[in-house]
């Protein structure tokens, strides 16, 4: 009985692998609405001021943050968690994979969260007539928040390394 509940609790990791699916379906649409708002920039390129065309490239920016983010969680997660990829030498094999362990995705999640949070804020700034204090105040708060819980997170992987 208990093999049998083993072996079951270990094939039960198949059940992430539509998950990671999904991500990549996820992907397709973060893709689609890429280029959607490239499409809507590349009519109006010369009407818009400067300032104007820096937010709408921070938002393409971010969007591929998130996109590396999807990708680096769904290829190491699927691997962590589900099955190792197979994927020959010589066919164009991304360098980091299986070289990803839980610890080191996390913190590489952590990292891309504060870039992603970074851009966002720096799109706030740039707009800030548009913000009142107080939703100002509470950006900064989320963003050190994030800084701050990512920093946490790569001490507490580096003291439990050493010990």
């Amino acid at each position: 009985m208990e093999k049998f509940v083993e072996r079951l609790f270990y094939a039960s990791r198949w059940l992430l692998a539509p998950v990671y699916l999904g991500l990549s379906l996820a992907l397709i649409a973060l893709g689609a609405k890429f280029f959607q708002e490239l499409w809507h920039l590349l009519p109006h390129l010369f009407e818009k001021s400067e300032s104007d065309l820096v937010l709408v490239l921070l938002g393409l920016i971010d969007m591929a943050l998130v996109g590396g983010l999807i990708v680096m969680v769904m290829f190491s997660g699927y691997e962590n968690f589900v099955s190792r990829i197979d994927i020959d030498d010589d066919e164009d094999k991304l360098g980091w994979l299986g070289k990803l362990d839980s610890g080191t995705l996390k913190t590489k999640v952590a990292a891309s969260i504060v870039a992603i949070s970074s851009i966002h804020l720096l799109r706030v700034f740039l707009n800030v007539p548009n913000y009142d204090e107080g939703h100002l105040l509470w950006f900064v708060i989320i963003h050190m928040a994030f800084v701050l819980s990512a920093i946490g997170m790569v001490m507490l992987d580096r003291w439990s390394a050493k010990h």
